[in-house]
């Protein structure tokens, strides 16, 4: 169960769960699905959905036989199979509504640029989610909201959306006051519904990471249309993807990410500059300054510690519908390693950004004084912070306060019996890089 103390999230419960009847229910219904996780039934749903046939390359499908390996060799509660199926028939959707769109703009992508993007690369839980949003809210950039991360075009002929999707999806809004802006695109409303389902089986979702259609997303969700990038391990265990992606050159997937994008701005008709961010570039930034030489990247940076527990608490507290047996100490294990493995690649690699174009924001420095932040962001990036954008920025801070849905407590010892001083032993070797605040 979860308790609230004075605004504080309190989770007396993330190793053994104690289910509210709503989610009872829906764990045993989803255990009467029949998920068969075959490239097979994958595929197959997604050409019947999208009424397209060509994937393009198939050098994906390695990729993919990798995390249907992954998929069937854990336990994984009925909810959860439905789900990784459901997240996989979209993305190979995806990546067949994408190839006809290369062949439909096949000229014009060749000559499309993506010009002097703003990107932040960071931990998740560093910062680079809000600094993301606040730099988008100035209307000069364009960005990449969730409901197009996921979906980023429309089938052919299936652009409208059907009644009872417009209605399901606006009226559980409504109910759970979700504040959806007044968009009636079939990818918008479905996006909506897995916002509101998401809500509705774990309320606290909003204060740990807000997944609402307009949140301003990570452009890693486009290569994973490729299935390439590590949004996977964010999900579920999957360890033979993992290594296969350890060695394996990812620019091809940061190419395929940016032909999307390049087809995002053909749709548009946009030739303003982009700002994105991603928590994967910091071990990726070869591949990152290979698709976008003249880059402006905002590096971010957080106690380790801090980052742990508070990423470990969310995928912890996920497991509850997606695992048959949710399991806080693996969860630990696993992403004190993968995140050492991470900020190791940061370090040895950030000498590629020169400070021509790039520079490091501490998460502390940054709290303290965001505007001050980000006039230095655009002091890099060579771009007048005009008193418009500062304008739209505060608006945007004013109507998500730090905190605005809650705060939780976290717990390190009783929930994953680890101490702070072992676990920032492992990452001495960041901490002298970057002078982050000790915070735990």
């Amino acid at each position: 169960m979860v308790t609230k103390v004075d605004g504080a999230i309190i989770f007396d419960d993330l190793g053994a769960p104690n289910y509210s009847r709503l989610q009872k229910l829906v764990l045993k219904l989803g255990e009467k699905q029949d998920v068969i996780f075959t490239q097979e039934a994958v595929l197959g749903k997604a050409m019947a959905a999208t009424g397209l046939a060509d994937f393009g390359p198939e050098d994906f499908k390695p990729r993919l036989q990798l995390l249907l390996d992954d998929y069937n060799g854990q336990a994984l509660s009925g909810v959860g199979r439905g789900q990784m199926f459901a997240d996989l028939v979209r993305c190979a959707s995806n990546r067949l509504i994408i190839q006809h769109k290369k062949k439909q703009h096949a000229t014009s992508l060749s000559r499309t640029q993506i010009a002097r993007p703003l990107t932040v690369a960071g931990l998740p839980r560093s910062g680079t989610t809000h600094l993301v949003n606040l730099l988008a809210s100035d209307s000069r950039f364009q960005k990449l909201p969730l409901w197009e991360a996921q979906e980023p075009f429309h089938a052919p002929g299936k652009e409208n959306a059907s009644l009872g999707l417009r209605i399901g999806a606006k009226s559980l809004a409504a109910l759970l006051g979700n504040k959806d802006s007044p968009i009636s695109d079939s990818r918008y409303l479905r996006c909506s519904l897995r916002w509101s389902g998401m809500k509705i089986m774990g309320p606290e979702i909003a204060a740990m990471h807000p997944m609402n259609p307009d949140h301003i997303h990570e452009e890693l969700e486009l290569m994973t249309y490729d299935f390439g990038c590590n949004q996977f391990e964010w999900t579920a265990w999957v360890p033979s993807f993992r290594d296969h992606y350890y060695a394996d050159d990812q620019t091809p997937q940061y190419e395929y990410m940016s032909d999307v994008m390049k087809l995002l701005q053909i749709e548009r008709g946009d030739t303003r500059p982009w700002v994105t961010k991603c928590v994967q570039n910091p071990e990726q930034l070869p591949a990152l300054k290979h698709i976008w030489p003249d880059a402006s990247v905002i590096f971010t940076h957080r106690d380790p510690v801090a980052v742990i527990q508070s990423t470990c608490t969310m995928l912890a507290w996920g497991q509850r519908m997606m695992q048959k047996k949710p399991e806080p100490h693996k969860v630990m294990d696993y992403w004190i390693e993968r995140f050492e493995k991470l900020l190791r690649a940061c370090v040895r690699d950030r000498h590629i950004w020169p400070k021509s174009q790039s520079t490091d924001i501490l998460f502390h420095e940054y709290m303290a004084d965001q505007m001050g932040t980000i006039a230095k962001i655009y002091d890099l990036h060579d771009m007048e912070f005009t008193e418009k954008a500062r304008s739209e920025m505060e608006a945007y801070i004013s109507a998500h306060p730090r905190g605005k849905y809650g705060r939780v407590k976290y717990d390190l010892k009783g929930h994953f019996g680890r101490s702070a001083e072992e676990i920032r032993e492992r990452f001495d070797f960041y901490l002298k890089a970057f002078p982050v605040k000790i915070e735990i």
